[in-house]
């Protein structure tokens, strides 16, 4: 016989999902519990890691995000000595503390690793951290070409995977030092014989499109390693696609006006454009590019997060979700 029972109230519906869901007004209040541990002149420097990121933003979002992500740091490290213990083995350093950020292109995920990097540095208990952007791990122009798939840039067979994995293996191995290749956004290419060098910091930020991608199938059915598999915690940068597509407009036309005007810009293609002309040629990009990698790759990965930084069309963030423990 049919239930003639309504649909669940809400909250019973917020208390049968596996996340805890803050608004904005709800995260701000853990600010207050929380000590600011940047400097006035340093809040001021990370202002200017991004235009939409303002002094409430750091004080009511990044905060106390930095607050609890440096809990699970310590805990992660008392849970170390607890298994060293365990298995009666002598006390050794603990393994970094690995972070994954993730989200689309022009969502600022960018500016929150820079910003957390910062903020994270200033916990006593962790006071290396160290930050690693994929870019450095796509493959270089030549062989995308080669291969076909320049204009595929960014989706995940253009980047070196195999490269990828091994670096963070290699970090949650506890090598003394860890190299990873450097990308350059001027000539829109991998920078050949140059590394950034990762020595045993406490933390590892690794930000890029498609951090929270799963394993890949092989072709004997056997699924393998994904680099999220050794991720501590990992974040998803949010927001609606309309205004993602909005942003990535508005930057393709300060860039315009300031990266692109380099003679040694890829793109310096785009600095005489109209700007009737430069807008049409961005929402170009936008729909062949950088959507279809959002909805096929990007955004289908949201879920793999343990929290979820949702933003609203002003670039705020309006909410918070985060796994349960």
């Amino acid at each position: 016989m049919p239930s003639s029972a309504g649909p669940e109230p809400r909250d019973q519906q917020r208390e049968s999902s596996p996340y805890v869901e803050l608004d904005r007004s709800a995260w701000a209040e853990l600010a207050t519990q929380t000590e600011q541990p940047l400097s006035a002149e340093e809040i001021e420097r990370i202002r200017g890691l991004g235009d939409e990121l303002d002094l409430e933003e750091i004080e009511q979002v990044y905060l106390p995000l930095s607050r609890l992500l440096s809990m699970y740091v310590e805990s992660a490290g008392a849970l170390h000595g607890k298994q060293q213990e365990f298995l009666a083995q002598p006390q050794r350093e603990r393994t970094p503390f690995v972070i994954g950020l993730a989200g689309s292109v022009a969502v600022g995920k960018s500016t929150t690793a820079r910003v957390l990097q910062q903020m994270l540095a200033h916990w006593p208990a962790h006071p290396s951290v160290a930050l690693v952007t994929t870019d450095g791990f796509l493959l270089p122009n030549a062989e995308l070409e080669r291969r076909g798939i320049l204009h595929r840039k960014g989706f995940p067979e253009s980047y070196d995977r195999k490269a990828l994995l091994r670096f963070v293996v290699d970090i949650k191995s506890g090598k003394d030092e860890v190299l990873a290749p450097t990308y350059s956004h001027l000539i829109y290419d991998v920078v050949p014989d140059q590394k950034v060098t990762v020595k045993h910091p406490d933390i590892v930020i690794v930000e890029g499109l498609n951090v929270l991608q799963p394993a890949a199938i092989r072709d004997d059915g056997r699924t393998g390693l994904a680099v999220s598999d050794f991720f501590d915690f990992s974040v998803y940068v949010d927001a609606a696609t309309t205004d993602i597509r909005q942003w990535y407009v508005e930057r393709f036309l300060r860039l315009r006006e300031t990266a692109f005007r380099d003679p040694a810009s890829y793109f310096s293609k785009y600095a005489n454009l109209s700007t009737e002309d430069a807008v049409a040629e961005a929402r170009r990009i936008w729909a062949e590019i950088n959507e279809p990698n959002l909805v096929q790759n990007v955004l289908p990965t949201r879920s793999r997060a343990t929290l979820v930084l949702r933003k609203a069309n002003d670039h705020s963030v309006r909410y918070v979700r985060l796994r349960k423990l």
